[in-house]
């Protein structure tokens, strides 16, 4: 019996599979510096050279990651190569994170050379494996027929340092998932007890650069590498950043994602800069995270239906709009021929004296202040991240802390809608010329509860933004994305705050190097809301 034999209807609800299939393992695949990587290559039974489909990852070729990697499509007809990346499981060379472009484009290149090869191919993958064909697209020739991604991007550079702080939790939960996967049960150890060892060195009090060691046992260069090159323009990255070449990839792409995952903004700018160039991708975003399998379930069932119309030309199977959207607070699914989607109206919301919040502007008043700690810094209770749930969650423990600022509306007399994207324009002050903003949209239920929708932050340096005379900084902090419905009788409700800890490493106040920062001043911060600073939350409003 087929493995989708067994899975079908639920959860892939894919169509009946072919057949059964067979594996040729460790084939050894050239790079242009002499190492050699090895692939597995999975072959439907009764088909000759079909299409193929390429997956590259540094989390293993076999076991576990099987359904990630791609499997369940060989027994549609596929024939899916399965590589392992530079030193990681047999594959010769020393890993080296995210520098995936030169083996990408030598594996095309050897692989056109098959004579199993029929021609054409697709990349596909999540996560990282997704960044891994984002890396090898733009270069791999006509023959790259299709592409099909989910919760990834072009680049992460942007995660690693979300409005320019450190996301450490990300960070340090994914330096532990590398550094385990190739134990016996490495890949059963990551979630919670990769949440423990995470959280233990996080909240350690220990310099930055010490918590790779005090999560996985020992030095890791990249993270140390990511500590070291957090400013703008650092080289390091130049080799890891595609979103560049997004616009030269002429394969037809089909995204996957969630509103609640860690790379959601730069997908959806993936998105756009290929629409931009005249490309159709399509996107579908789900009430999802990182770790979450809904999305694996889905990113299979969609790209089966990407594969058959883009390397079979059936494209009977492809929905009539390309933009699919889950709308959280509603409990539906949408389609759009877009993103932004049609009728986007940005709205501010003003954060009003006393608290308010409301699409008025505000009157005169004096601005909020608190004081931030670096030493006891302002926790997240939940949020975009890679490992564990990131499941809204009720935020009122948060919000009775004396540093963070909540601004709520009245109860709504009708039902409000947002889809797109999120930003806070606010007009601020602060002691510190290093310092953080975080800001945060909850949704009240009537019984009181806070559930968190999106969030984003902005770490500020000397000079960017410039104060005014007195002091004061216009800022924007580019939240996540979001697609909610608050309903009639709820109220919005914004935080702001000046750390998300352990989301993002907590701002020192003193401008020392990340990594070795060792003292830790505390920042007095002020919030202004008059008519000469209208701070605001902006929202991608959408008729309901």
């Amino acid at each position: 019996m087929a493995l989708t034999d067994r899975l079908s209807p639920f959860p892939f609800r894919l169509p009946r599979a072919r057949g059964l299939m067979s594996v040729e393992r460790d084939i050894p695949v050239p790079m242009a510096d002499g190492v050699t990587l090895l692939a597995d290559r999975y072959m439907p039974a009764g088909v000759t050279r079909p299409p193929t489909i390429l997956v590259r990852t540094p989390y293993g070729r076999r076991g576990i990651p099987g359904v990630v990697n791609g499997l369940p499509f060989v027994y549609f007809g596929y024939q899916v190569i399965v590589q392992s990346a530079r030193g990681t499981f047999g594959s010769g060379g020393e890993f080296d994170a995210l520098a995936e472009y030169e083996d990408g484009v030598a594996t095309v290149a050897w692989l056109k050379r098959q004579p199993w090869f029929s021609g054409s191919f697709a990349a596909y993958g999540a996560s990282y494996l997704g960044y891994s064909a984002w890396a090898l697209a733009a270069e791999a020739g006509p023959e790259l027929k299709a592409m099909a991604t989910s919760v990834t991007a072009s680049q992460f550079r942007e995660a690693a340092y979300v409005g320019g702080a450190f996301a450490l939790e990300a960070t340090l939960s994914w330096i532990d998932l590398t550094a385990r996967c190739e134990q016996p049960f490495g890949l059963l150890s990551v979630g919670l007890m990769s949440q423990r060892r995470t959280g233990r060195a996080a909240w350690s009090g220990r310099p930055l650069a010490e918590l790779d060691a005090l999560t996985t046992g020992g030095a890791v260069p990249f993270f140390q590498n990511l500590l070291s090159n957090d400013e703008p323009g650092a080289t390091f990255w130049d080799k890891r950043d595609f979103s560049a070449t997004v616009a030269d990839v002429t394969a037809p792409t089909s995204m996957v994602g969630g509103w609640y995952d860690a790379f959601l903004p730069w997908q959806v700018k993936d998105y756009e800069a290929m629409r931009a160039a005249g490309r159709r991708p399509y996107l579908t975003i789900g009430p999802w995270w990182h770790a979450d399998p809904r999305h694996v379930v889905a990113s299979v069932r969609e790209s089966l239906g990407w594969f058959q119309a883009h390397l079979r030309g059936d494209f009977s199977r492809l929905r009539a709009n390309p933009v699919r959207l889950f709308i959280t607070g509603a409990g539906e699914w949408r389609s759009y021929r877009d993103w932004p989607v049609p009728g986007m109206r940005p709205t501010r919301w003003f954060l009003q004296p006393g608290h308010g919040l409301g699409e008025s502007g505000p009157s005169t008043s004096e601005p909020d202040t608190y004081r931030y700690d670096p030493a006891k810094p302002t926790p997240t209770l939940s949020g975009p991240t890679l490992v564990g749930s990131a499941k809204p969650v009720d935020n009122r423990p948060l919000e009775r802390r004396s540093d963070v600022v909540v601004y709520s509306s009245p109860v709504l007399r009708s039902d409000l809608e947002i889809i797109g994207a999120v930003s806070a324009d606010l007009y601020v002050r602060s002691d510190r010329e290093h310092t953080d903003f975080v800001v945060r949209l909850c949704d009240v239920s009537p019984d009181g509860v806070s559930r968190n929708v999106c969030e984003g932050g902005l770490r500020l340096r000397p000079g960017g933004p410039a104060p005014d005379g007195d002091g004061i900084r216009r800022i924007n902090v580019d939240l996540w994305p979001a697609g909610h419905r608050f309903k009639h009788g709820h109220r919005l409700r914004v935080h702001v705050a000046s750390g998300a800890y352990p989301k993002v490493a907590s701002n020192p106040g003193t401008g020392e190097p990340l990594g070795t920062a060792a003292n830790l001043v505390s920042a007095d911060q002020e919030i202004f809301h008059d008519p000469d600073h209208p701070s605001a939350i902006i929202l991608p409003v959408v008729p309901s």
